[in-house]
Parts: C-alpha cells; sequence; structure tokens
C-alpha cells in the first residue's frame, strides 16, 4: 500500500480526554477514530492487525477441532428470560431496543444462551457430542463509564467459543487443549512472556476460572504471583502460580497448597476460560441420551478473548516515546518503505518486495521531510524499515532498521529483498 493512497493521516496530539497509551498511540498513527466513549471504527491500518489476530486465532480454535459459525447480534429476550439473565436487576450492561411490532430485543453481551438455545436442535444422542463452536462478532456492554481507551468499550470485537461435552472428564480434556490453544495465541501476538494463567473467581458457574492475565503497568486488575516454582496442587501445568488479587485469600492458598512468597503485579486480562457445567444447559432444557438410555444434561464450558482489547494490550507493553512496536505476526505491515526524492528506484524496490509477497507500507510523500517521514514510520510502528535515498544509491544499498533497535545497517540493493524474506 502507498502512503498517498491512505486517507488517513498521523497526528501529533492524541485528543485530550484519552488517557490511555493505547488509545493515544492508536489514534495518533491513524489505527482508530474515536465516535464516542468507549467506541471506536477501526480504520484501514487497525483493520489489519485484527484480521491477523483474528486469523491466529481461527487457526488455532481449528487445530483443538473448533467450528466456526456467526450468532446473531439481536438477541431474543424469551431467551435470555429462560436462564434469569434479561432483567436488569441481574445484568446491568444489556443494550435493549424496541422492536416495531412492540416487542424487545437486547443487544449481545456474550453467547451462552445462544449457543445453547441453537445447540438444543441439534443434539439428542450421545453420537452428536461433543461439539466446539466459536465465532468472531461484535459486543456490546453498556458500561457505565468507559475507561482505558480500547481495552474496555462498550462495543468490541470478540472470539466466543463454548464447548458441549457429555460430562465433566470429557470436558476436562478439553480444557486443557483450550488452555494451550490460548498460550499458543499470546506467544504468536508477541505477549506470551509476560502472560499468565491465574486463577480468579470462577462467579455463579465455578469456584475458580482461569484468566490470562498480560503484566502491564496500565492493567485494572492486580494478580499476585508465586516467586517459586509450584508442581503439586494445581490444575495446570508446572510454573509459577498466579492469583487475581479478588480471591486472593488465605483459604484459597491451602486449597491449592501455595505458600506465602508472591509478588503483586498490574496486568491486563487477555483471555478467559470457565467452566459452565450444566448452568446453562438445564434451562433450555439442552440433554442427550447416553449408552445406556439414560438422560443427562450436556455439559458446557466457555472460551473467549477480547480481540479489540488484545490489540490495545499489545500497544501498552509494546511502545516507546515515538510510537508503537508491532510485533512481526500483527504488524499492519512487514515493512516500512520511505522515499527521498528517489521514488523512481523506490518504486521498483516496493514492486519487487510485493511480488514476493512481502507486506509494505511505501510512503512515497513528495510534500513531507525526512524527519516527517521518520517520524510517522516510527508512530505507525512496522517491524522494518526500509530507507531509499540518494546518499544510500551511492553505496548501490538502502538503509534497513528494526523498529526495536536503534542502529541501521546497509543492505545492497540487489539482496534486500531476499534478505528480507
Amino acid at each position: 500500500m502507498k502512503l498517498s493512497q491512505l486517507f488517513t493521516k498521523t497526528i501529533k496530539e492524541a485528543p485530550a480526554d484519552e488517557t490511555a497509551v493505547n488509545a493515544q498511540l492508536l489514534i495518533r498513527g491513524g489505527f482508530i477514530y474515536k465516535e464516542m466513549a468507549g467506541v471506536y471504527s477501526y480504520l484501514p491500518l487497525s483493520l489489519r492487525v485484527m484480521k491477523k489476530i483474528e486469523n491466529i486465532i481461527r487457526k488455532e480454535m481449528n487445530d483443538i477441532g473448533g467450528i466456526e459459525m456467526k450468532t446473531s447480534v439481536l438477541q431474543n429476550k424469551e431467551i435470555w428470560e429462560k436462564s434469569n439473565r434479561w432483567s436488569d436487576e441481574v445484568v446491568d450492561s444489556w443494550f435493549k431496543t424496541k422492536i416495531k411490532n412492540g416487542s424487545e430485543a437486547g443487544l449481545s453481551f456474550t453467547n451462552e444462551e445462544a449457543y445453547s438455545n441453537i445447540l438444543k436442535q441439534y443434539v439428542n444422542s450421545y453420537k452428536d457430542l461433543p461439539i466446539y463452536p466459536y465465532d468472531f462478532k461484535e459486543i456490546f456492554r453498556n458500561e457505565t463509564r468507559s475507561r482505558s481507551g480500547i481495552l474496555r468499550g462498550r462495543e468490541f470485537y470478540w472470539k466466543a467459543m463454548y464447548s458441549f461435552s457429555k460430562n465433566e472428564k470429557e470436558h476436562i480434556e478439553f480444557y486443557g487443549k483450550a488452555t494451550e490453544a490460548y498460550r499458543k495465541i499470546f506467544n504468536h501476538v508477541g505477549i506470551g512472556g509476560r502472560t499468565y494463567l491465574t486463577y480468579a473467581s470462577g462467579g455463579t458457574f465455578s469456584r475458580f476460572s482461569h484468566e490470562f492475565q498480560t503484566i502491564c503497568d496500565a492493567g485494572e486488575d492486580t494478580i499476585y504471583i508465586s516467586k517459586n516454582d509450584y508442581r503439586k496442587g494445581l490444575k495446570m501445568e508446572p510454573g509459577r502460580a498466579a492469583i487475581n488479587k479478588e480471591i486472593f485469600t488465605d483459604d484459597v492458598k491451602k486449597d491449592l497448597n501455595l505458600g506465602d512468597d508472591f509478588e503483586e503485579e498490574k496486568a491486563i486480562e487477555v483471555g478467559n476460560i470457565f467452566t459452565l457445567g450444566t448452568r446453562f444447559s438445564e434451562p433450555f432444557d439442552l440433554n442427550y441420551i447416553d449408552e445406556e438410555g439414560s438422560k443427562n444434561y450436556v455439559f458446557m464450558g466457555s472460551y473467549g478473548i477480547g480481540l479489540s482489547r488484545l490489540m490495545g494490550t499489545v500497544v501498552e507493553v509494546s511502545h516507546d516515546d515515538r510510537g508503537i512496536i508491532w510485533p512481526e505476526n500483527i504488524a499492519p505491515f512487514r515493512v516500512h518503505l520511505v522515499s527521498f526524492s528517489e521514488n523512481e528506484k523506490a518504486g521498483e524496490l516496493y514492486n519487487a518486495l510485493v511480488k514476493k509477497g512481502i507486506e509494505v507500507l511505501y510512503d512515497d510523500r513528495e510534500d513531507k521531510s525526512a524527519g516527517e517521514k521518520f517520524a510517522d514510520a516510527d508512530l505507525i510502528g512496522c517491524p522494518i524499515r526500509l530507507v531509499v535515498s540518494k546518499k544510500t544509491l551511492e553505496k548501490d544499498s538502502v538503509e534497513l532498521k528494526l523498529r526495536s533497535e536503534e542502529e541501521f545497517k546497509l543492505v545492497k540493493l540487489a539482496e534486500v529483498v531476499d534478505f528480507i524474506k
């Protein structure tokens, strides 16, 4: 893509009412546009990032048996009344609307009821299970106070998977696979090294759930991480135990056979997995007949990731005072090509890179200074910057610099495509 054809523009200062780093940098870089508090439009650059995150998640979900589908945003009041979650006294974050026939509908804030109601139509026998459907969709939550940029919005994009198993044993086996798939996702997007599988409250579903929490000073949550490697008493792989502050009590620490050597950290929740049991299968009479002819309720689990929240988290933990530093797997473009009055040679290089399947953002603008072009490249944050100028061409080379490093090197023009490839 040529920057001269991109309608978005970078800006020097973020809106005064944006205090979150993720929103400041994404707005300044031309990634997102703020419609109102907690609501953002995703512009071309950020959509490329989101699609890459989506494809990473899709692959990992498919690899563990997930089946992608698409559920409706508009939700039937009668369906949610079955689980007692339509009332504003029970769930206070609904967005609801009137239909012209006088009935009410809600805008999805989660998907348990929707999936349970759909699966009821198709599950009859033990031969129909297990099933692992998932979808990507917009979710709406009527937050009293929107904050933290795209980390906590009133409208956001997420992936939700639900497991429908014959029994708890079958569920636990899949739960482990989902846990590992989530680890792979966070590794792929560049935050795996600072993301912990954390014990949290299971709410009304179970005593414990698991959250994936990424260490970050901008985090709204507080977690405690063990200093030592605990290998007993944990329903997780050996490693440093992590517990959300809200359940960090002495009785939770004997139950889990943990000591007292914990460090407090601020963190951002980037994913969660729940054991739902029969909490949502019973209200919908979602059952199956087993091998002996007995009726059993389907055993369920829930696995969520907010994609927009994940993108905002990456920005929070991967930036400097000049702009964003995108991990290579989710960068909007791999290469940011800058031309200084050498558009003919730069254009040839651009075409050669694109022909080899390398994603390039080409700054071909002729009305911008070197300082402006470098500032924009740092703000947008693509992993590799290439510079074509009279000075570099005198040495038959281009300047190559990684966004994450300060030093640059000269690479021969004839070798740069293969060098990057």
